[in-house]
């Protein structure tokens, strides 16, 4: 796990420095970052989902993974969980006496756990966590966490100054997602094949592409968070497919 462990140092340094230097940098300048990494997230997105070899596959798990993830309240539970970190870490509190003051506190929360929700997913998703934490977990080969850490560490940064303290916390999303599939490494890499891979990446993609829109760019809101469960359907729906001789 020590490409794990060197991912969650980047984001708390990445994070801390934005925090430190977010003073300093006009709004502006800020949002014209955040708007950056959007068209930046967005783009990986789609480079992602070009690596589907059956559309319909991915448009499959993306459906039923969403209607799951509704089921399920996925983005309400991860909401529920940076709210409860905001208020456990932050010391937040809310004076119904005085309605400003109130709806400072309600605006913090809302940032802090956006910036949980947003740091979360994108340090999370993609094909490098997966195949860099299975690499790790396997042969202890980090380098390509080691990538992945100097460019999350970047993105914290960017993320930090603009969405607040709630990037930092994203790095306990990183130490439990990254270190339980490198734990799990090699029950993981016999089970999925390069097809089922290529399909969850794709699934990725689609998700990176929808947190672009929604939480980076502002566009339209979209609960990334319900389709979650789309990055393992995908690579089942592929497994079921090839036992039927389909795939």
């Amino acid at each position: 796990m020590t490409g794990t462990f060197l991912n969650v140092a980047t984001v708390l340094i990445g994070g801390a420095l934005g925090l430190i230097f977010s003073s300093r940098l006009p709004e502006r300048v800020r949002k014209t970052v955040v708007a950056g990494l959007g068209l930046f997230t967005a783009a990986i997105g789609v480079q992602m989902f070009l690596e589907t070899q059956n559309p319909i596959i991915v448009l499959g798990s993306i459906l039923v993974g969403g209607i799951l993830g509704e089921w399920w309240r996925i983005e309400d539970g991860l909401s529920n969980l940076g709210g409860f970190l905001e208020r456990r870490f932050t010391g937040s509190k809310t004076d119904h006496l005085e309605a400003s003051a109130a709806q400072s506190d309600s605006d913090s929360r809302e940032r802090f756990i956006r910036g949980f929700l947003t740091a979360s997913l994108v340090f999370c998703v993609g094909p490098m966590t997966i195949l860099g934490s299975i690499q790790d977990g396997l042969t202890g080969d980090f380098r390509l966490l080691a990538i992945k850490s100097v460019l999350d560490g970047f993105a914290s940064l960017a993320f930090a100054s603009s969405l607040g303290v709630g990037v930092l916390f994203s790095s306990l999303t990183v130490l439990i997602f990254q270190g339980g599939i490198s734990l799990l490494a090699a029950q993981a890499q016999a089970l999925i094949t390069p097809d089922m891979m290529s399909e969850m990446t794709a699934a990725g993609g689609l998700l990176l592409l929808g947190l672009s829109i929604s939480s980076l760019l502002e566009l339209k809101p979209i609960r990334v968070g319900n389709f979650l469960p789309a990055l393992v359907l995908a690579p089942l729906i592929v497994g079921f497919l090839s036992t039927l001789g389909i795939y």
